[in-house]
């Protein structure tokens, strides 16, 4: 009888996962949806886990021990801004459309919900990424604007959504 597959376990990101990581966003096809560049070091990634600030969580995906996706949630630091929070992910392409950043994004949103008490929670996402941004209409979030030439990707500028998720209080 073959062993049990692994589940899919969302931990906080750690010095264990800095070559999945790593892995990760250098997958081309993940590279071309985020705003990371291409080709990085796993020092990269070691300075942003060095970063203890309170307001900043990194999720991971697990398979086992691979790391399958990331989430990112940063509650901004301006006083006046601080019931907002920005949102960046990626899954690997294996695993993208099999719940993962259903996964990633709704642990994030519990966080950002039920400790950081944050009213608002903002990312940006390619105007061509049409499965991320189902993702994030499934979770409430709601297109705010078109941000031309946002970003350079394969020598061309290319436009991305703003969208953003405000949390409905009783």
């Amino acid at each position: 009888m073959p062993a049990p597959e692994p589940e899919i376990v969302i931990q906080r990101f750690a010095e264990a996962h800095l070559d999945g990581m790593n892995a990760l966003y250098n997958e081309p096809a993940v590279c071309r949806q985020v705003l990371q560049m291409p080709f990085q070091s796993v020092e990269v990634w070691r300075k942003r886990l060095a970063d203890t600030n309170e307001r900043l969580i990194r999720l991971v995906a697990l398979h086992g021990a691979e790391v399958i996706g990331s989430c990112t949630l940063e509650q901004y630091s301006r006083s006046r801004q601080s019931h907002i929070g920005g949102i960046g992910m990626g899954v690997s392409v294996a695993w993208q459309g099999r719940g993962v950043g259903s996964r990633l994004l709704g642990a994030a949103l519990e966080v950002a919900d039920n400790w950081m008490n944050l009213h608002r929670v903002e990312l940006t996402v390619y105007v061509d990424n049409e499965p991320a941004q189902a993702l994030y209409r499934k979770f409430g979030f709601k297109t705010e604007g078109r941000l031309r030439d946002y970003a350079v990707r394969d020598g061309m500028f290319v436009d991305a959504l703003t969208m953003a998720r405000l949390r409905q209080t009783a």
